[in-house]
């Protein structure tokens, strides 16, 4: 099957209607494997892509990919690989302009760089092949609602190449992306699904496709940089060893960037990229919160960055998107068997998410709140003071003892930043005691809000820790 926009023998409730067992709103990772998953299981589905054919998967993206050894088997792993242009990445650089050093991190697991627009056309071309339908050139204006006393999702409106149309379905997924304007239009004051967003929650991202002349020493590493200023950073991902992702993100809660200006003049301090080509530029908003509370409400669902599915200290999130996606896709295949669409069934699929992701990155997004409080240049400071290898196992142990390792093995050379050490210890503590919090997460939806004061009472040690303001 090709990746051809068809509706033209799809049932029909008349005029300007398509009929649907689910509507999936977003074509990116989350929308492909929902719809993939769905259609695996001979249910009719529906994604609606707001951009053409032609355009379809051009996403900003840092093309960094952590987990790349695993995927959902919907779309297989088989169909997007060509997609994986690097896969030697194996640390992180970290330029420390202030102290004039590098510190570099090894990175466990299988990490890759990708050609992100290669990739969103395989995904789409998988969903396709799966079975599922794609209408391209359709932009959802609103978000239909059953006239019930949980108000029940059952559809949503759309311009399709400049025509009206209406899709009625049984379940719709949104996967429209950060800042979902779906969410605008749902109202879902009946149900659990989380409306504490903000746009501070996020940030604002910009990113080029270079060529260079000669390869860059480092393309075996994923590149980051600090910029002057505490709300922003860069970053240089080798998609070769001559083609560079290179991007600029700054926190929605600071001052604005002149992101472009700001690429720009550190690009032309770099020796590597002296005649260096631009070939695609792009921007974008990312999460850089914690995931939902709830990403569910009756017939409805959000998922991957439509729901915080994202690693809210890096901005990665496509391996977790592709299993909210699927996780979704199963609740919604358990509804349409069963008949029931509402929040009880479909809970298993907020509890598969923290189970596997979203405990560990709402832990993380203590680290971001932290951020926000600390003295960046003497942050920096300690970096630079500590081997990469004490770091990286401090990282990655999973133990409550990142300030005892790092104090205790290098005293000496962190002397002068011991206050920012036990900070960054009692922080850890913070984010552990949250973490056994969302590894408890409720079973039922009844529960979520005894569930909820406990952690915002862990929220409230966490900003009397750090000193932050309140995010949330």
């Amino acid at each position: 099957m090709s990746t051809q926009d068809q509706s033209g023998d799809a049932p029909t409730a008349g005029t300007g209607t398509r009929e649907a067992d689910v509507v999936v709103v977003g074509a990116g990772t989350a929308g492909c494997y929902a719809a993939a998953t769905i259609a695996r299981e001979g249910y009719d589905v529906v994604i609606l892509e707001r951009k053409s054919e032609d355009e379809a998967g051009h996403i900003a993206c840092g093309d960094a990919l952590k987990g790349a050894s695993a995927f959902p088997e919907s779309i297989p792993k088989s169909k997007i690989e060509p997609a994986f242009t690097n896969t030697d990445v194996d640390h992180g650089r970290f330029e420390i302009p202030q102290e004039d050093t590098v510190l570099e991190i090894p990175v466990p697991g299988e990490l890759a760089v990708i050609d992100r627009w290669e990739y969103g056309k395989r995904i789409i071309e998988g969903a396709d092949e799966a079975g599922a339908e794609l209408h391209y050139d359709t932009v959802v204006k609103n978000v239909v609602q059953a006239d019930d006393e949980k108000g029940t999702v059952t559809g949503v409106e759309a311009i399709r190449k400049g025509e009206p149309k209406t899709y009625e379905a049984d379940v719709v997924i949104d996967a429209a992306g950060s800042l979902s304007v779906l969410q605008d239009h749902v109202d879902f004051s009946n149900s659990t699904f989380d409306t504490n967003v903000d746009y501070s929650h996020f940030c604002s991202a910009y990113r080029e496709i270079v060529t260079v002349d000669e390869p860059v020493p480092w393309d075996d590493a994923l590149v980051f940089k600090p910029t002057e200023r505490a709300a922003g950073y860069l970053w240089y991902f080798p998609r070769t060893d001559t083609e560079i992702n290179v991007g600029l993100g700054f926190q929605m809660t600071e001052e604005p960037m002149k992101l472009v200006d700001d690429l720009k003049r550190d690009l032309e301090n770099r020796r590597e990229f002296r005649n260096a080509e631009v070939d695609d530029k792009l921007g974008a908003a990312l999460p850089t919160r914690r995931p939902y509370d709830s990403a569910v409400h009756p017939g409805y669902m959000a998922v991957g960055d439509a729901a915080g599915h994202v690693n809210p200290t890096t901005g990665g999130g496509i391996a977790g998107a592709a299993y909210a996606g699927k996780y979704a896709a199963e609740a919604a295949v358990e509804g349409l068997e069963t008949g029931d669409v509402s929040e009880s069934t479909f809970w298993e699929y907020n509890e598969r998410v923290m189970d596997h992701f979203g405990a560990r990155y709402a832990a993380l997004d203590v680290y971001n709140i932290l951020s926000t409080a600390v003295d960046v240049d003497d942050l920096m400071g300690l970096l630079a003071a500590m081997p990469g290898e004490k770091m990286a196992e401090a990282l990655y142990s999973g133990s409550t003892s990142i300030g005892p390792k790092l104090a205790a093995e290098s005293l000496y050379k962190s002397y002068g930043h011991w206050g920012t050490i036990l900070n960054l210890f009692r922080t850890k503590r913070r984010a552990d005691d949250l973490l056994e919090l969302y590894e408890h997460y409720p079973d039922h939806p009844a529960a979520l809000e005894h569930w909820q004061q406990r952690r915002d009472d862990l929220m409230e040690q966490v900003y009397e820790t750090t000193g932050a303001d309140p995010k949330y």
